[in-house]
């Protein structure tokens, strides 16, 4: 990716209908290295106490691990692997210690200053990489409902709707080692977007819905459009829900840009 580009970047978060917060969300630019930036959200789970102590230790690993991180000598990889490796670890630590059962999803990707994305996840947070509206991947899900999907046993359609669609086989803070799904994006291109975010905004969305709204909004103005949208479709039972986006735009020094027309979701 060419020098003439920039990083926009915006985050979310409500507490939905629950009445309390267990999401978390961040957005961490290195402290010495610019262009180099990590996005996460954890979705925690465990009572009201349990799950936000496991999400919080996901954003406090995180950011310690990438403050120290070199990303001219170190792999990114291998960090993101850290972090949730360090996070589950601790997690289960704190279940011993407080007699509770915490547990948290965890999406986390990482760009580097040349453009190369990396990116890691675990649960059913998602992380989706949009090129113009045209999603080209997205993290499969840890949950019963998907494998079930997968087993040809469900459709896609029938695990949106399932009781059992909130059950994950796997996640941080469990008896089992969780399994870290990671991937590889070796450019950025200027008009791609990322998006990291919780079932509790995803749920109410396709696929094609979050890539119109973020190739047509700047990440700010898409985060609060896509916020206020999933509840108004959660008509009062909505979980917590957060987000991190970043989109890779082209930098104009001559004239404004103008971004392109916009249709409102129904």
């Amino acid at each position: 990716m060419d020098k003439g580009y920039r990083l926009n970047a915006a985050t979310g978060i409500h507490k939905g209908d629950r009445p309390y917060q267990q999401d978390q969300v961040a957005l961490f630019a290195h402290p010495r290295i610019n262009g180099c930036v990590m996005g996460v959200v954890a979705d925690g789970m465990g009572g009201r106490t349990g799950g936000r102590k496991a999400s919080d230790q996901v954003l406090l690993t995180s950011r310690q691990l990438f403050e120290h991180f070199s990303p001219d000598s170190e792999d990114a990889s291998a960090l993101l692997r850290q972090i949730g490796e360090e996070s589950h670890m601790v997690i289960r630590m704190t279940a011993v210690a407080a007699e509770q059962e915490p547990h948290s999803t965890l999406a986390a990707f990482l760009i580097a200053p040349g453009g190369e994305c990396h990116w890691l996840h675990t649960g059913d947070s998602r992380l989706y990489h949009f090129r113009g509206s045209t999603l080209v991947r997205r993290t499969k899900d840890q949950s019963y409902v998907q494998a079930m999907v997968d087993a040809g046993e469900m459709t896609p359609d029938e695990a949106a709707v399932h009781p059992k669609s909130n059950v994950l086989l796997g996640c941080l803070g469990t008896e089992d080692d969780p399994k870290l799904d990671a991937h590889i994006i070796p450019q950025l291109q200027v008009g791609d977007s990322l998006l990291a975010c919780t079932d509790g905004l995803w749920h109410y969305f396709t696929d094609e819905e979050l890539g119109s709204v973020l190739h047509s909004l700047p990440p700010r103005d898409a985060s609060e459009f896509l916020i206020d949208k999933a509840r108004v479709r959660a008509a009062g039972a909505g979980d917590n829900l957060s987000l991190a986006i970043v989109r890779v735009e082209r930098l104009v020094t001559n004239k404004p840009q103008v971004g392109s027309a916009f249709t409102p979701l129904r």
